[in-house]
């Protein structure tokens, strides 16, 4: 069995505050932050993992990315896949969901004899949850999306997804792709041997002029959704705690809603 695992590498929380945008094309700016894999695609890597204990599997972690994203890799082949794909090209730069996923399928494609893609269910910097799913569109290939649990046997995947109010059982055939959540699995850590080994290990860099994707597909230019504008949204007013008794503190309730000519609103 050969499993392909998608991983992003999304700036660290902790680091937010130093985000910039690139205000010619409105994209973030990432060379410059700290950046981790996403948490959701560390729960699919795990998940990867898990059924390569059981099913003697082969697992291919894929990135794309700028020439950092090696980071991210490199902590997938400490945690024990047995190979990785750097998707890394100036062109691939700006691409939207749509862009992303048909590169990503492209390249699964390249890898070739898959039987299942697994992808965290979102990236923490864009939120669309668009990707996994633009995966399995561009490969004509079943998906189950917000998957929580799974069984594996014959060649089909039960699986457990997460809705809203409930959750319901999806079976489909190999090949397919599944979107996990957190509640799938608690991520391991990589172990020394793990990390020590991740050093010497290859890192394949693929880019267009090995991929032949058309321009026109690819990058901002073959990107339908466009950003028109990026801002940072304006702190709300801090609220004001008003001291004293009760009877103070109602006089200077009223005393505020008075002021703000706040009545109008509750006639």
């Amino acid at each position: 069995m050969h499993i392909a695992v998608c991983i992003k590498q999304v700036p660290d929380t902790e680091e937010l505050a130093k985000v910039r945008v690139n205000v010619k094309d409105n994209t973030i700016v990432r060379e410059e932050i700290k950046s981790i894999i996403n948490p959701f695609d560390e729960n699919a890597l795990e998940e990867a993992l898990r059924i390569k204990e059981t099913n003697a599997a082969l697992v291919t972690a894929i990135s794309m990315g700028p020439p950092q994203a090696e980071e991210a890799l490199r902590k997938a082949l400490a945690m024990g896949v047995d190979k990785a794909i750097l998707v890394s090209d100036p062109v691939f730069a700006g691409s939207d969901t749509w862009a992303t996923s048909h590169i990503l399928a492209e390249v699964i494609k390249k890898v070739g004899n898959f039987d299942l893609i697994i992808v965290g269910k979102q990236a923490i910097d864009g939120d669309t949850a668009h990707v996994g799913p633009g995966i399995a569109e561009c490969l004509g290939i079943p998906q189950v999306t917000y998957v929580r649990k799974i069984e594996l046997e014959d060649r089909v995947i039960k699986a457990e997804r997460v809705l809203e109010d409930y959750f319901e059982v999806v079976q489909v055939k190999l090949p397919a792709l599944i979107t996990v959540v957190k509640e799938i699995n608690e991520p391991r850590y990589p172990s020394l041997r793990g990390l020590l080994k991740a050093k010497k290990m290859e890192i394949v860099v693929w880019n267009n002029q090995f991929l032949g994707l058309s321009l026109n597909k690819i990058g901002l230019e073959g990107s339908p959704t466009r950003v028109v504008k990026i801002f940072t949204p304006e702190s709300p007013s801090k609220g004001e705690i008003v001291e004293g008794d009760s009877n103070r503190k109602v006089d200077r309730i009223i005393e505020e809603i008075k002021k703000r000519n706040l009545l109008k609103w509750l006639q």
